[in-house]
């Protein structure tokens, strides 16, 4: 039998699915054990398990490194890439929002060649291309995309929020909704060919327990 590898997102969505993986039968003891390596195994069940950033998960399922991924729908609709999304784990709920200043809710359909700041530009991309049918410029920051607003690099941004501490802080306010994020169950278009009753299984029994 075959090893069947899933690639996960370091941090607390790792943490969170290890536990789901656990529940569902899986031997995730190596991978809990503090130590530097990458690649642990369950030799029972012949999972192999790879820590990576998250950005870089759905890569490695649409190329075949990993079979499965579990990661964030953001990373997804950012990456674009070509898999299989077979599950929603519920999990790591937040929303993908425009925010801006107060000022700017009347605005945002008025304003000549308004700037957008945001790290998920593909997702910003869309959303005022195709959504809003809006022509707009967009500028790639990589952290801290609540100061554009505040010294006149973007009219607004695209970030993700979770509990609105950190808008509300810096003076900002949710102007628009974009969409529901959570953790997502993908898998590699071949290896849901070839290994389809095992990986069916093991989400099967993750839906079971969410």
């Amino acid at each position: 039998m075959r090893y069947i590898t899933i690639a996960l997102a370091k941090g607390r969505l790792a943490e969170i699915t290890i536990d789901l993986l656990e529940k569902a039968g899986l031997c995730v003891d190596e991978v809990r054990e503090k130590s530097r390596k990458l690649i642990f195994t369950d030799e029972v069940n012949k999972f192999k398990f790879i820590l990576v950033k998250a950005s870089d998960v759905p890569t490695y399922v649409e190329y075949g490194a990993a079979d499965i991924g579990v990661v964030g729908y953001d990373t997804l609709l950012q990456e674009k890439r070509d898999l299989y999304e077979v599950l929603d784990l519920g999990f790591g709920k937040c929303k993908m929002i425009v925010a801006g200043p107060e000022k700017m809710k009347d605005k945002l359909s008025t304003v000549n060649h308004m700037r957008v700041a945001s790290k998920y530009t593909e997702i910003a991309k869309d959303y005022y291309h195709h959504v809003k049918k809006q022509s707009v410029e967009i500028i790639k920051l990589n952290g801290s995309v609540e100061l554009a607003p505040l010294v006149g690099l973007s009219e607004v941004i695209v970030d993700i929020v979770e509990s609105g501490k950190t808008l509300k802080e810096n003076g900002l306010v949710v102007l628009e909704e974009i969409c529901d994020l959570s953790a997502r169950f993908v898998v590699n278009r071949v290896s849901m060919k070839m290994e389809k009753e095992r990986i069916m299984a093991l989400a099967q029994k993750l839906n079971s327990l969410l």
